[in-house]
């Protein structure tokens, strides 16, 4: 076994076992995704798994759009999905898959299971199916259209195909045992009347398989030895099993379920970020307030971080709840490695140098990485008038305030050591402007006169710098389990989970910034040039510290 391959949990042991025994010489697994959204950080997890899983033992992972469902699903989903899959750093085997490539398959396997007696059609209406059904306590009772002659069945089942019949007017049913304790055996539903149009089929169709279906024998078509699933299909499994066994399918794959991500301070059904997206509560699936990949993405996470995520989490055959806090240690920690320096202001104060020439500029040099020499140094333009921000100046201060005060000195970042003498203000007695001094020879040097700066802080050159938009972004609810009871997750929806600041100042050369760099901005956090605003936008993508910690 490679080091690679060395179990790390209980699914991977499963199938090294598998590779060791010769039950399977190759695994194959599969990413199944409906494409009636965009994926959010439970379905990264599944992807780190199912194609981490294949990676790592020399198989092959396959994704497929389980696309059964013509009413909810889009294109634009379809796209998304592959866009996150790649941008994880994964690569699926072959073309793309769908389930729409095997309705024909499907409908034949229909077929035959009414001619084998183990399916028939069912006029019930949905109220009345249901109160046939049962409960976890009482067992169900057999539809009045159970013992169909196979004939009339397929009689029947060939006029749903040909849209004969209104949507809800029957259904194909498997006939298992309506006593069952697990009600997912209490002839389940195979296809439903969906008189849509499908994305990929067009209108061909207009009867569709349900998911339960379509599963296990796309999988089996597919040649999957795998099957693996979040917990939610546990009680799934029996029929998946009861349809493999019950069909001639090319081969027997098999389920297996580990517990799904959970995170607080999040939703992840899909209703809801629908939701979310439709009542305008965000700016759409990508909004960086939103648990989507695509939003993460956008905010400035990074896959590495991702996955390093997943991989802390680990896999286990339970759900639970894990703390955002690792999710933001884990793109912290990854930024902070990684992430070229900059420097911002995000509320400009002006400093006007007055013993440094009006006529001179100069560059100076700062790091692009204090870690990375391969990161190019930092060009800085500095002339007689620099900003800094509002919070770095205070006429009067006690000790513990480190930044520039009247009278008082403070390093410039990368610059020189400068002393403010004056505070210029409006006719409201807001100060607009701060008068100070350079103390010469001081660029990487203490003053020869002895006399220390209290602290350092940064800057940007008024005369050359870039001007931009800045949005704060901050966790988009304030309660741990906004959707846990009976509550209404749009109650706790945090009104300052956006801020914008459009007066920001920053280095010029972020004006080169390429799309999707994130960059520390020293001392506010890091930043990520935003991907879809027309103009220069910078997006937060995390702080240098937790400030929820004492929430």
């Amino acid at each position: 076994m490679t080091e690679a391959a060395k179990p790390t949990n209980f699914l991977q042991q499963i199938l090294q076992a598998d590779l060791d025994s010769g039950k399977h010489v190759k695994i194959v697994t599969r990413f199944p995704p409906e494409p009636n959204g965009y994926l959010h950080i439970g379905h990264a997890k599944s992807i780190c798994l199912n194609f981490g899983l294949a990676e790592a033992l020399g198989g092959e992972c396959n994704l497929r759009f389980d696309d059964t469902n013509p009413a909810k699903e889009e294109q634009q989903y379809i796209d998304a999905i592959k866009e996150d899959v790649r941008w994880l750093g994964y690569s699926w085997a072959g073309d793309v898959r769908y389930a729409s490539s095997y309705f024909d398959t499907l409908f034949e396997w229909a077929c035959q299971l009414i001619k084998q007696g183990d399916a028939y059609v069912c006029d019930l209406s949905s109220d009345e199916a249901r109160a046939y059904r049962g409960t976890l306590k009482e067992p169900g009772k057999n539809s009045p259209y159970r013992e169909r002659t196979a004939e009339e069945n397929l009689a029947l089942f060939e006029q749903m195909k040909n849209g004969d019949f209104d949507e809800g007017a029957c259904v194909l049913r498997a006939k298992i045992d309506m006593s069952s304790g697990n009600i997912n055996m209490r002839d389940p539903i195979l296809y439903r009347i969906r008189k849509q149009s499908h994305h990929q089929t067009g209108d061909k169709w207009c009867i569709y398989p349900n998911y339960d279906f379509a599963h296990g024998q796309e999988d089996a078509i597919e040649g999957v030895t795998h099957s693996i699933c979040t917990l939610e299909f546990a009680d799934h499994r029996p029929l998946y099993e009861w349809l493999l066994e019950h069909l001639p399918v090319p081969s027997k794959p098999k389920q297996y379920e580990f517990g799904r991500l959970n995170l607080n301070y999040s939703v992840t059904s899909k209703r809801k970020l629908k939701q979310l997206v439709d009542e305008g509560y965000v700016d759409g699936w990508t909004d960086p307030r939103m648990p989507t990949i695509a939003g993460y993405r956008r905010r400035g996470y990074t896959p590495a971080a991702l996955r390093k995520f997943c991989e802390m989490i680990g896999v286990t055959k339970s759900d639970g709840v894990v703390d955002v806090a690792m999710l933001e240690h884990a793109i912290r920690d990854d930024l902070d490695k990684n992430s070229p320096r900059a420097m911002c202001v995000l509320k400009p104060l002006k400093v006007i140098l007055t013993n440094y020439p009006d006529d001179k500029t100069e560059l100076l040099e700062a790091p692009g990485h204090p870690n990375h020499d391969d990161l190019p140094a930092r060009q800085l333009p500095f002339g007689r008038e620099v900003y800094i921000d509002q919070d770095d100046f205070r006429e009067e201060a006690n000790k513990k305030y480190k930044r520039l005060v009247l009278g008082k000195r403070v390093r410039l970042r990368s610059a020189y050591i400068i002393e403010a003498d004056k505070a210029i203000k409006n006719d409201q007695g807001e100060i607009i402007a701060v008068e100070a001094r350079i103390i010469e020879g001081t660029v990487g040097k203490n003053p020869e006169d002895g006399i220390k700066a209290k602290g350092v802080i940064q800057w940007v050159a008024a005369h050359d710098c870039a001007k931009f938009e800045v949005r704060l972004y901050d966790r988009l609810f304030t309660d741990a389990a906004p959707d846990s009871g009976d509550k209404n997750f749009l109650d706790s929806i945090n009104p300052h989970s956006l801020t914008t600041v459009d007066c920001a100042v920053g280095e010029k050369g972020l004006l080169n910034a390429e799309v999707g760099t994130t960059y520390q901005f020293e001392r506010e956090g890091y930043f990520c040039r935003d991907s879809q605003a027309p103009t220069l936008v910078f997006n937060r993508t995390i702080g240098l510290r937790d400030t929820w910690v004492d929430k």
